[in-house]
């Protein structure tokens, strides 16, 4: 059921909107950010190389929608253990300038814009650690974001997530959660993903669009009429 009759029409608001959904990786930017981000800190020496042997198993897993997330989590917070907000940051910040930044598709950037203008709210939802995604939909000018949500214990990691882990139908729990939060009634959903593990999702969204998609979720977006949206990368400089 559409989340306009499921749960949105349940907010007050005197200021109807539309809601514009985007996944993050692959979606928004042409690649992986969490995959980047663990060949980021190989390459500083704060992980292991045996880390990307891991990690590229798992992501083969994930493209196959069998990607136990909880495993994959733990695999790859190990390296936050025992550190501090203060010391990742500005590791992350160098990663989006230099990394993330050139992967952003232009495309993207048009669509976002299109949606301020409509005058849109726009939410990030993403099954990356809100340690990458929340400063990368900074940098991007979006603040409503979902993600995976890090325990820490007196600002430092302890390696552990927390909450329900937004990842297939746990984004729309999240989505549902965020929603009972917000102080408006929006007149439908616009949603965008490349993956089939966001079909939970975009199946409740009023608008679905798949980005540039993987071979599942381009089949049901063809049996379902759905919009397909092809974005090719250029290097970008966020503006």
């Amino acid at each position: 059921m559409p989340l306009t009759t499921q749960v949105i029409t349940a907010i007050k608001s005197t200021m109807p909107t539309y809601l514009a959904i985007f996944d993050l990786d692959e979606t928004l930017i042409a690649a992986d950010s969490a995959s980047l981000w663990n060949n980021f800190i190989v390459a500083k020496g704060l992980a292991p190389a045996s880390l990307l042997a891991q990690e590229q198993a798992m992501m083969t897993a994930y493209s196959k929608g069998t990607l136990d997330m909880d495993s994959y989590m733990a695999t790859t917070l190990a390296p936050l253990k025992g550190k501090s907000q203060q010391q990742i940051k500005p590791l992350v910040d160098e990663f989006i300038a230099n990394i993330i930044t050139p992967a952003i598709y232009q495309q993207a950037l048009e669509r976002i814009e299109w949606h301020r203008k409509r005058g849109d709210h726009i939410l990030i939802i993403s099954a990356t650690s809100e340690h990458l995604v929340k400063p990368i939909a900074t940098a991007l000018g979006i603040n409503n974001v979902i993600a995976i949500n890090l325990e820490q214990n007196h600002g430092v990691y302890t390696g552990a997530t927390t909450g329900i882990l937004s990842f297939k139908e746990g984004k729309v729990e999240r989505l549902k959660m965020w929603l009972q939060q917000q102080n408006h009634t929006y007149k439908g959903s616009y949603g965008y993903s490349d993956s089939a593990n966001d079909l939970p999702l975009l199946n409740v969204v009023n608008k679905p669009f798949a980005v540039n998609p993987d071979p599942t979720l381009a089949m049901h977006a063809q049996m379902n009429e759905w919009t397909i949206m092809d974005w090719r990368h250029e290097n970008n400089i966020l503006r």
